[in-house]
């Protein structure tokens, strides 16, 4: 019976000799390293407001939602989250989640199944291939944000239920699908287009209301949007945003919604609270901005190729997976935490370190932190 043991502990020993070890590093509450690795884009996990409002729900509610949210899960906090959602991405309704990845998988199990045709972009996050491959579904990868290249692969399947999905900002390398170019084709091949906009949210768009908004394709009856609770707005948990009927189904057949705990009450209120000060934080989005903007010059300048970030995310190559793991090592080692990404975890292969910009900490460590990360390089 100990068998399936050793042959876990053989592929470990594998994982091991090509760098692809994992190992958990524990945060103390005290922490005080400079964070380019979390995705607090706008500082909000820590703001007194957040933290009050979840306060006071953690009073009224208790710990957990105590159930799923046709149990005894939702609570008005819940739906009064759920309304400020839809209203900000500009959504009929919107479906609160305990997490962007089962956000994702529900969705894209809702929307596609035997018979339809799924295409999923080469580059998407692992929660979106996981619900493909979930689907029953017949799915084809299509080349990264490759306006043309989906169109001949719609253009191939006349008459079939279809569905593309993507992400806006992608959450490896940070760049933004062309989505009013790649809307445009899904309109014409009458073919449903499902946004993950987990890396947009809170940055893109007016008021921060993210990238499908700002390709002004916010409530068209076939775009969908899920995002994440856990990036700008500092919490936890996950949406599906669109047309009414969609989120009737959700709540009728949605098994990662009816079977799930729903996230605790506190959390999102506290999630509730980051998001009315995300509508008005435009000097944190500009802030946020101007960091991406110095940080491409800064690396640039000393030798590495990275583009202007679109939102919050951007990544520097590494010369491989050993070397990434050191380079990450040494900037923590020094009191900056970084990103570091490497197979499966990237789309193409290859490893990186993946910055995350961030609105809250002073310049003058965001500033130290740049200097540590070149000269910490391999």
């Amino acid at each position: 019976m100990a068998g399936w043991q050793e042959a876990l502990e053989c592929q470990a020993r594998t994982r091991a000799k090509a760098g692809l070890t994992r190992t958990l590093r524990h945060r103390a509450p005290d922490d005080s390293v400079v964070d380019l690795a979390g995705n607090d884009y706008l500082g909000l996990a820590v703001h007194p407001e957040v933290i009050a409002a979840s306060v006071r729900a953690l009073q009224a509610y208790g710990l957990g939602a105590t159930g799923s949210r046709l149990v005894r899960g939702s609570t008005d906090a819940h739906a009064d989250l759920e309304t400020e959602l839809a209203g900000w991405l500009g959504a009929e309704r919107a479906l609160v989640y305990s997490s962007g990845y089962l956000a994702n998988l529900g969705a894209v199990r809702a929307l596609a199944g035997p018979g339809t045709l799924l295409v999923s972009d080469r580059y998407n996050h692992a929660s979106l291939i996981d619900g493909c491959r979930g689907s029953g579904a017949e799915v084809v990868v299509a080349p990264h944000a490759d306006p043309a290249a989906l169109a001949a692969i719609l253009g191939a399947h006349p008459g079939r239920a279809k569905v593309f999905v993507t992400e806006s900002v992608f959450s490896v390398d940070g760049d933004l699908a062309p989505l009013a170019e790649l809307h445009a084709v899904t309109s014409a091949h009458d073919t449903l287009l499902l946004v993950d906009d987990a890396h947009a949210i809170g940055i893109l768009g007016r008021h921060g209301s993210g990238g499908v908004a700002a390709a002004g394709l916010a409530g068209l009856a076939d775009v969908v949007v899920t995002a994440t609770l856990s990036k700008s707005l500092g919490g936890a948990g996950g949406v599906i945003a669109g047309p009414a009927a969609l989120i009737r189904h959700l709540v009728d057949t949605g098994r990662t919604f009816i079977y799930d705990t729903a996230p605790p009450p506190a959390v999102v209120a506290g999630v509730h609270a980051a998001l009315r000060i995300t509508r008005a934080a435009d000097d944190r989005r500009a802030v946020l901005a101007d960091r991406g903007r110095l940080t491409a010059r800064r690396l640039t300048a000393a030798g590495f190729t990275v583009p202007t970030p679109a939102a919050g995310v951007l990544s520097v190559p590494a010369p491989g997976p050993e070397a990434a793991l050191s380079w990450a090592a040494d900037c923590r080692d020094r009191g900056i935490a970084v990103g570091c990404f490497r197979p499966p975890s990237t789309p193409d292969g290859s490893s990186r370190l993946r910055l995350t910009l961030n609105a809250g900490i002073s310049q003058q460590d965001f500033d130290r932190a740049l200097d540590v990360i070149v000269e910490c390089a391999p």
